[in-house]
């Protein structure tokens, strides 16, 4: 059971308005004191513009007086809707560690099940559409992970946004299936990705009611656009992150992480040599693409491949369309010529290739460990459909130390 600070104690040292938006950041800070973490604590509460030298040391308290903690011991479940190929839940088992565990799975897509069955051992069966999902048949949990289809609201789209129909399932209100599990359980917290979109789809009113939707629910929202580029991978990658405390113990801000900012490049992920022919583009299909670049640039248009600097950073990968194609890299290490599958013409001279799947992971910050167990086809597709592992890592880190 986590102690609860002597807050009446700890206020009397610093003004009101300096005290209360930062209870928590103090109370640790105080605790910490004497450690390398105090050191960044220290920072942060400086960027707050409170007075270190108000703050009190440890010593300073009576032996009754206990500060807040985080308590590492504490066990947190998840349920992991819109699953996909388990991106989010990698980064929130990261950051929880051995004592979290998921105990609930819903994803629809069959190929998707495959690549997740490889890679979670888990004693239960992944659910299929969520719609038909009883939420009183859910175990219970603490914390909602929930990367809802964002197809309705992506900027390459349509922008039907609460109109868009796949299948006979309208995407842009899967969310409100995610808001009727929560309600019936009401976790501590539910964690939502999607795509930048969703911030600005309808003069931004989609957003308003999704954010609306949690709050009325008892929850308080946070959220921010984040880029992938910023977390250790080389892709630019902007996707908005929403984090929503339940009210009896949401934080009073939350602090999303920055990143590391530290620069990685393509080179850094790219296979060892010789990536298999198949990945290098025939020059038939290199002329195809020039001329379609051509065509839309006549017409005043942005699409086309692209061929980017190995010293440089990936754009965004996506699972359909020009997916691949807009992320050509030129490999001039050795490799063979013979082509592996029935291509026109010949590979390319100009060793202009793919990037393989296993690199599309590593955009991604999957592990290496991580199984790619189905056809290129559809692995490119999962992984231009799936998350950032790191991102979502350093967010899971955020709420843990909020918990």
């Amino acid at each position: 059971m986590a102690r609860t600070a002597n807050y009446s104690v700890l206020k009397k040292y610093l003004p009101k308005e300096q005290f209360d938006e930062n209870y928590a950041l103090i109370s640790h800070y105080i605790q910490l004191q004497g450690t390398d973490k105090a050191k960044k604590n220290e920072k942060k509460i400086l960027a707050k513009n409170v007075d270190l030298s108000l703050i009190p040391r440890k010593t300073d308290f009576n032996k009754s007086v206990e500060i807040p903690y985080t308590n590492k011991d504490e066990k947190f479940t998840f349920i992991d809707l819109f699953a996909g190929i388990g991106g989010i839940r990698l980064g929130f088992e990261r950051a929880f560690g051995e004592n979290s565990k998921t105990v609930f799975v819903s994803e629809w897509d069959k190929f998707a099940q495959q690549t997740y069955k490889a890679n979670f051992e888990d004693d239960f069966e992944i659910a299929g559409d969520i719609t038909k999902i009883d939420e009183k048949s859910i175990p219970p949990f603490d914390i909602c992970l929930a990367g809802f289809p964002c197809q309705a609201f992506s900027m390459a789209g349509k922008h039907q946004g609460f109109n868009d129909n796949y299948k006979g399932i309208c995407r842009g209100t899967l969310f409100m299936d995610v808001a009727r599990i929560c309600e019936y359980h009401k976790p501590k917290v539910i964690f939502c990705e999607n795509v930048k979109g969703l911030t600005i789809h309808d003069k931004g009113r989609t957003f308003k009611i999704i954010k609306s939707t949690f709050e009325s629910l008892g929850y308080k929202v946070f959220s921010k656009i984040l880029n992938s580029k910023d977390f250790g991978v080389p892709q630019n990658r902007e996707r908005i992150y929403i984090v929503c405390f339940r009210e009896d113990i949401a934080p009073e801000t939350f602090e999303f992480p920055e990143g590391s900012k530290k620069q990685v490049s393509i080179r850094d992920i790219m296979d060892s040599s010789p990536v298999p022919s198949k990945y290098y583009v025939s020059d038939v299909y290199m002329d195809c693409l020039k001329r379609h670049r051509e065509r839309h640039e006549a017409a005043g248009h942005g699409f086309g491949y692209v061929i980017r600097d190995i010293n440089g950073i990936a754009g965004t990968i996506v699972c359909g369309g020009m997916g691949k194609e807009s992320n050509l890299i030129v490999d001039h290490r050795e490799h063979s010529m013979i082509p592996m599958t029935h291509i026109k013409g010949e590979i390319n001279k100009e060793d202009i290739r793919k990037m393989t799947p296993r690199e599309w992971a590593r955009l991604q910050g999957f592990p290496e460990d991580y199984k790619l167990v189905l056809a290129d086809t559809h692995t490119y597709k999962q992984f231009g459909n799936s998350v950032t592992v790191n991102v979502i890592e350093e967010i899971a880190k955020k709420i843990r130390e909020c918990l």
